[in-house]
C-alpha cells in the first residue's frame, strides 16, 4: 500500500490541505486545524506546491501535476468538465449539466461539484448560478469570490464580474 502524505500550504485564501501519494495528488481542500509532521515530500508534492504558488502569483493558468480523485463515472464526467472551464471564465450549473449531455441532472451536478476534493485545480469555483450569482461553494463564498476576482484581474487586467 502506498504511503499517504499530507502537507499544509499557506495561501491567500487560507491554509490548503494537500494529500496524496508518491505519484498523484488526491486532495486539495480548505480543511483547517490539521497538524502535520515535517516529512520529505515526494516530487509530485513539490510540483503541486510550486504550481499553486504560481497560480496565486498570477503566472499559471493550467495545472500539470498528476491528480486523481475517487468517484462514480457520473462524478468523473462532471469533474472532467470542470477542468475544461478556461481560466478566468465561468459557467452555470445548467451549462455544466448540458456539457455532460444531461440537462436534467442539474442538482446532481451541483452535489458532485460540492464533493470535489481538488479545489482550485478542478475549478469548481468557476461554476455560478444561472443568474450570475455566486452560489454553492464548500470553502465559503468569500473564497469563491476571491478566486474568481483573482482570475479575472490576471486575465483581463481588471475586475469585471463582481
Amino acid at each position: 500500500m502506498m504511503e499517504i502524505y499530507t502537507h499544509i500550504m499557506p495561501s491567500p485564501v487560507g491554509p490548503l490541505t494537500i494529500r496524496g501519494n508518491d505519484t498523484t495528488i488526491n486532495e486539495i481542500t480548505f480543511k483547517e486545524g490539521i497538524v502535520t509532521e515535517p516529512v520529505t515530500l515526494p516530487e509530485v508534492f513539490r510540483l503541486c506546491i510550486a504550481e499553486l504558488e504560481a497560480y496565486f502569483a498570477g503566472t499559471l493558468e493550467t495545472f500539470t501535476f498528476p491528480i486523481e480523485q475517487q468517484g462514480t463515472p457520473f462524478q468523473q464526467s462532471v469533474w472532467q468538465q470542470l477542468i475544461a472551464i478556461p481560466y478566468g471564465h465561468t459557467i452555470s450549473y445548467l451549462q455544466l449539466a448540458k456539457r455532460i449531455n444531461n440537462p436534467k441532472s442539474i442538482r446532481a451536478v451541483g452535489t458532485t461539484n460540492g464533493k470535489n476534493q481538488l479545489v482550485i485545480v478542478v475549478p469548481c469555483h468557476r461554476v455560478i448560478g444561472s443568474n450570475g450569482s455566486l452560489v454553492g461553494f464548500g470553502g465559503g463564498l468569500w473564497r469563491k469570490k476571491w478566486l474568481l476576482d483573482h482570475e479575472m484581474k490576471k486575465k483581463y487586467g481588471s475586475n469585471l464580474l463582481f
